[in-house]
């Protein structure tokens, strides 16, 4: 358990909306369903409630940003520091003309995707096999199926550390594979994205192929954080795992899945350390047996016990 901050935080903010808890578990709220306790937890009522919160905060307190769950994996010591996540007041979804959606950054790309397709928006389709948020998305140039984040986005909007709104372009973003070059404190409240005319019954039907692919193809129901390792340029991470003997690989309660050997899964019991320890043995073997040293791709937060 952290030192409670709450006082002190309240008594800089008196006007906070937004939920504010100390010690908040955050192992249920994650994908892998491990990890230790946010020392603060602050969920926004809105924008301007984040913007408070941030302009207040002392300069040397930590804020970490939590989306879904999904491409992440919480220490076992937990995070110091306040830890966002954003609810309600960032899930409008809104379709505007020519071709365009608006999403706050707490919505799923499933659901952007599927607004986008009852509205006859195609080119977004791509969203359906990222398993997280459009926060994430921004954050991370999430991809699957021929598709980057950086390819659709118009502009994001975000607020900095110092509590100041902020608009930037595609450009500004500073894209490149599984990046974003804006400042790791800037937090994405939403964007904008660029569809093209198409018929939703057309991408309904390329939806559905991505679900049956991953269904097929990726341990979905396991208790996992969606792809591991950042692919090599020109090569494919999950073969170079293969090739390193590392399918079926366990360590404690946690696996390299058998059915997809870049997933890294757990078992049910498995320790952030399992997992996080997994991984760094894949990537020594990979290392060992090819001389192609792996990069993550899931984040990492948090302090060990």
């Amino acid at each position: 358990m952290f030192p409670d901050l709450l006082p002190a935080l309240r008594e800089k903010m008196p006007t906070l909306r937004g939920r504010l808890t100390a010690n908040e578990p955050l192992a249920p709220i994650t994908w892998f369903r491990v990890g230790g306790p946010a020392q603060v937890m602050f969920v926004p009522a809105d924008e301007d409630d984040l913007a408070y919160l941030l302009a207040r905060l002392p300069a040397d307190l930590p804020v970490t940003m939590l989306g879904l769950g999904s491409n992440l994996i919480v220490r076992d010591g937990g995070v110091p520091g306040v830890v966002m996540r954003l609810g309600r007041g960032f899930s409008e979804i809104t379709v505007e003309p020519g071709h365009r959606i608006r999403a706050g950054t707490a919505v799923p790309d499933v659901k952007m995707a599927r607004a986008a397709q009852e509205a006859g928006i195609a080119g977004l389709a791509f969203f359906r096999g990222i398993p997280g948020s459009v926060g994430g998305a921004l954050r991370m140039n999430g991809g699957a199926y021929g598709g980057e984040t950086k390819d659709v986005l118009v502009e994001a909007r975000g607020v900095d550390r110092q509590g100041h709104v902020r608009v930037f372009a595609n450009p500004d973003m500073n894209y490149s594979y599984r990046h974003c070059g804006v400042a790791e404190d800037v937090i994405f409240t939403s964007a904008l994205f660029q569809g093209t005319p198409g018929d939703p019954a057309e991408i309904a039907a390329a939806m559905d192929k991505i679900t049956e692919s991953r269904e097929a193809t990726q341990p979905i129901k396991s208790r996992t954080g969606g792809s591991t390792f950042k692919n090599p340029p020109g090569q494919k991470a999950w073969q170079l795992i293969d090739a390193a003997g590392c399918r079926g690989l366990v360590v404690g309660d946690a696996q390299v899945s058998e059915l997809h050997c870049n997933f890294l899964i757990n078992r049910g019991n498995a320790t952030a350390a399992d997992i996080e320890t997994l991984g760094e043995t894949v990537r020594r073997r990979v290392k060992e047996t090819s001389g192609v040293e792996l990069d993550w791709e899931i984040k990492r937060i948090g302090v060990d016990p």
